[in-house]
């Protein structure tokens, strides 16, 4: 078996144990999106960015598509280019009906469509090495704000290789390949487990995004995403 495909099965198994585990935790949440019938709630932005940069320049676009791989299913496709070396394009989607009282465990499972192998040479980085994926939760909506000319990301996700306190950083956008060529791989938290306490309304707000050293054009595409949120054990 396959290295990705053995660490997918073990993060699919983790997610059905979360959810079948219903004699120690209560109130427990499972979101699987596979975008074959649109954006299931998730909205797309980029942050890190001047405000000279205008949409022609950054190429920001992002839709349901058709899979490179398989023109059979869909998948959710963003791009940008990353005209300020540090640029940050991020998924997010808000959870409802979590106890605002309790604090709870977040652990992401993501398949990514990636085109570009580990230590591959680009402007600035590779554009499979240097492009880190992240992903987290917080009680208050992941948005960019304007400080000056240049738009930040509200929430602390760290820079680049660094993860921070509400993303942690999940691996890169390599396609496990020794060349170019599109490939779905897996990238999950099983050894970084998101903890996250929901706001008064018992929302959270879930979030992956690219935080990008790679000069050009990214273009990714998540096939699916599946998280399962768990009640924090008491001790």
């Amino acid at each position: 078996m396959k290295k990705w495909m053995l660490y997918s099965c073990v993060a699919l198994a983790m997610v059905f144990a979360w959810a079948c585990d219903k004699s120690e935790v209560s109130n427990n949440v499972s979101v699987v999106s596979s975008f074959e019938n649109g954006f299931d709630g998730w909205s797309v932005d980029l942050a890190e960015y001047n405000t000279s940069m205008d949409s022609s320049m950054i190429e920001f676009k992002y839709a349901v598509a058709k899979m490179p791989s398989d023109s059979t299913k869909k998948g959710l496709r963003v791009q940008s280019h990353n005209r300020s070396d540090d640029m940050f394009m991020y998924v997010k989607k808000k959870i409802s009906g979590l106890d605002s009282k309790k604090t709870y465990e977040v652990f992401f499972d993501i398949e990514l469509g990636t085109y570009f192998h580990a230590n591959s040479i680009g402007i600035g980085g590779s554009p499979g090495s240097s492009v880190y994926v992240k992903a987290g939760a917080s009680s208050k909506e992941p948005a960019k704000y304007l400080e000056g000319d240049f738009y930040k990301f509200n929430l602390d996700k760290g820079n680049q290789l660094e993860g921070g306190k509400e993303l942690v950083t999940i691996g890169d956008a390599s396609n496990g390949l020794s060349e170019p060529g599109f490939k779905v791989v897996n990238r999950n938290n099983t050894s970084k487990l998101v903890t996250v306490k929901p706001n008064e309304k018992g929302e959270i707000w879930l979030c992956i995004g690219t935080d990008s050293g790679f000069e050009g054009l990214t273009v990714l595409h998540y096939d699916k995403i599946s998280v399962s949120i768990r009640e924090k054990a008491s001790l």
